[in-house]
């Protein structure tokens, strides 16, 4: 059976649950018509580079599929009816990834620098209030807070 890569993109609006679901509904229409799915990744909440169909983020969702062309006609048939899918991309691949995405390789990525990061503050004594932000009690050359004249009478 041919392989596929598809990009579903969910309205903001929904649920992460509701996408689940979303995305097992479509499962079961490729199990139905003779395929399956090999792989679903959950990518999150992400901005979208412009505005569609007045959103400005979207839920993204990437779904590796084994299965007949007409599997994939009918779950795209199903996802051009539904209002919560903003857009899909479905493309024909040789063969499917058994690794994680670019997508969540990168998250991974971002995910262990954060955690780094926060360990170095930690260690080097941020975030304990040590003087940092300023101590509002110098004033520095103005001086006390006294009567000022500004010229004209006084």
């Amino acid at each position: 059976m041919p392989l596929y890569e598809h990009v579903l993109l969910a309205r903001q609006d929904v649920t992460s649950q509701q996408v689940e679901t979303m995305i097992d509904t479509y499962k079961g229409v490729i199990e139905q018509n003779g395929g399956r799915l090999e792989k679903i990744e959950m990518w999150g909440v992400k901005s979208l580079a412009y505005r569609i169909k007045k959103n400005r983020k979207a839920h993204f969702a990437l779904l590796n599929i084994d299965a007949p062309p007409a599997a994939i006609a009918e779950m795209e048939r199903q996802m051009q009816i539904s209002e919560d899918v903003l857009r899909f991309m479905t493309i024909r691949v040789e063969e499917l990834d058994s690794e994680p995405s670019a997508m969540m390789q990168k998250r991974d990525r971002d995910d262990r620098k954060d955690r780094e990061r926060g360990r170095r503050r930690d260690d080097e004594g941020f975030g304990g209030g040590g003087g940092f932000g300023g101590d509002r009690g110098d004033r520095g050359d103005r001086g006390d807070r006294g009567e000022r004249s500004f010229g004209g009478e006084g």
